[in-house]
């Protein structure tokens, strides 16, 4: 069996063994076990990719498999990936597995919960090896909808409304989506005889600017609703608020990247004239993104909502970067996606954390924690620090990036938008060192407060794991920022070429 395909079988064979278990110690190990495998071979997937690439620096796509599904509609389970799938890959297998140790104490319908979140996993591993359209949307869907499961059910405020609004509108984007792919389908089929769902074979179609004009804003915004796109972004802070500890890091860290990764290799990699005539009014929406979801960040008390629109603003980034439509700020696209990920699963994580122990996540409510929980306020201070892009973690690595790249653009247009996404940085800054000052640092506010245990081993593998890909990002990003750039040609000559 093929590396790729062993990242879909690897988490079902995890599930029929949940399934199979008795007892909460043996289902969470059980989990523990399955997601430690697949973080070996993601791991493995990486040191495979990087040596096949120096042995065949001219392929674009490794590890490739075609195996026809339904031949009558040219649909093939076709699957491969390029320096940018196995960085998603990667980052996927590190939260799905901090995930598990973050819901340990899960103790309500604790086997179901384990068995939505790790089938949920295994959609976004299908998402980002897919070559296929048909099989790309399949594992989209599969990803998005155990979120309603795990909100609705095991959620916490009024879940049932933040589920629903979330599903309506992931699916409302799925439904655009839906309409572009079919586009891309049918219309490749009138101009070539062969209709197909194949990336690489839609890439090479030369598509007439009338039918571009309907795909890439349909592709866009429906790959863009779950980046959280503005105004589609609303389903985010109330999502995040309501799901436990692993969905919210799962979700912010991981599917919230696929509306990334899905605008970078289809709407701009299949329709890139449409992209270039119309990218403007999506670099709008993005600026408006970026700059929102900072500045809401303000006003709110809930550390988790604090969280959820800080996300707004840093996904925001990673569109925006896309839209500049140039190598270096593609690829602080990508770095982005993976700082973010790893940053917010870790911020999440500590949040679920610090909730457990203090009953709140009013941040006005606490105060002076790093007395009492000395190890989980450090973590909190290291994150806030990343995400506020200090040099040698990973924020800095990839907002440096996007921001070298977009400056690349010397008309005005783009520079203004480019200032407007730098000044998001001092808004992080002020935000992120004001709830750390009020949450960890003085007196401290309650007398409850003042014995609290401090984290757990398995507290402490979650948390320790986030941050030693954090700080090793940020130290030594060159072998991530090469795999990735090195991908991003065809993408870049696609747009060039015109």
């Amino acid at each position: 069996m093929d590396i790729l395909t062993l990242h879909i079988v690897v988490p079902v064979l995890t599930l029929v063994g949940i399934s199979l278990v008795k007892g909460q110690n043996m289902t969470r190990w059980t989990a523990a076990v399955g997601m430690g495998l697949q973080l070996l071979l993601s791991v493995y997937l990486v040191f495979s990719y990087l040596d096949a690439k120096g042995i065949s620096p001219e392929t674009e796509v490794f590890f490739t498999r075609s195996i026809v599904w339904f031949e009558s509609l040219n649909i093939r389970y076709d699957i491969g990936v390029d320096g940018i799938a196995v960085a998603m890959i990667m980052l996927t297998s590190i939260v799905i597995f901090t995930g598990v140790f973050a819901s340990w104490e899960l103790k309500n319908m604790y086997k179901e919960f384990f068995i939505a979140l790790i089938l949920l996993s295994a959609g976004v591993f299908g998402f980002f090896i897919s070559q296929d359209l048909f099989l790309m949307f399949l594992f989209f869907e599969l990803a998005v909808i155990p979120m309603y499961l795990l909100i609705g059910i095991w959620g916490s405020g009024p879940k049932e409304y933040a589920a629903m609004k979330l599903t309506l509108m992931l699916m409302g984007g799925s439904a655009l989506l839906l309409v572009g792919i079919l586009l891309l389908y049918f219309g490749a089929g009138a101009l070539t005889g062969t209709p197909t769902f194949n990336l690489h074979e839609l890439a090479a179609v030369d598509f007439p600017m009338e039918i571009q004009r309907w795909i890439f804003p349909l592709t866009f915004i429906g790959f863009g609703v779950i980046g959280a796109l503005f105004p589609f972004h609303t389903w985010s802070p109330d999502g995040h608020s309501s799901a436990p500890t692993a969905v919210s890091m799962l979700h912010a860290g991981v599917l919230m990247k696929l509306g990334g990764y899905g605008c970078l290799k289809v709407a701009i990699y299949l329709v890139p004239e449409a992209a270039l005539e119309m990218g403007w009014i999506f670099l709008i929406l993005t600026g408006i993104s970026v700059m929102y979801g900072a500045l809401g960040v303000i006003k709110q008390t809930d550390l988790k909502y604090i969280n959820a629109y800080s996300s707004v603003s840093h996904c925001g980034l990673v569109l925006f970067a896309i839209l500049m439509f140039n190598q270096t700020a593609m690829n602080g696209a990508v770095l982005q996606m993976v700082s973010h990920g790893l940053m917010t699963a870790l911020f999440f994580a500590l949040i679920g954390m610090l909730y457990s122990r203090t009953g709140t996540r009013l941040v006005h409510e606490m105060g002076g924690l790093m007395k009492t929980l000395p190890f989980l306020s450090v973590a909190y201070v290291l994150a806030g620090l990343a995400s506020l892009g200090l040099p040698g973690l990973s924020g800095f690595v990839a907002e440096m990036t996007i921001f070298v790249g977009a400056f690349q653009n010397s008309d005005l247009f783009h520079r203004v938008f480019t200032i407007i996404a730098i000044s998001s940085i001092v808004v992080t800054a002020v935000y992120i060192l004001r709830v750390v000052g009020a949450l960890l640092l003085g007196p401290i506010k309650k007398e409850k407060f003042m014995n609290l245990k401090d984290a757990t081993w398995y507290e402490k593998l979650a948390t320790v794991t986030l941050l030693l890909c954090i700080v090793g990002i940020g130290l030594a990003p060159l072998w991530l920022s090469d795999m990735i750039m090195n991908s991003l040609e065809s993408i870049i000559n696609q747009l060039t070429g015109l």
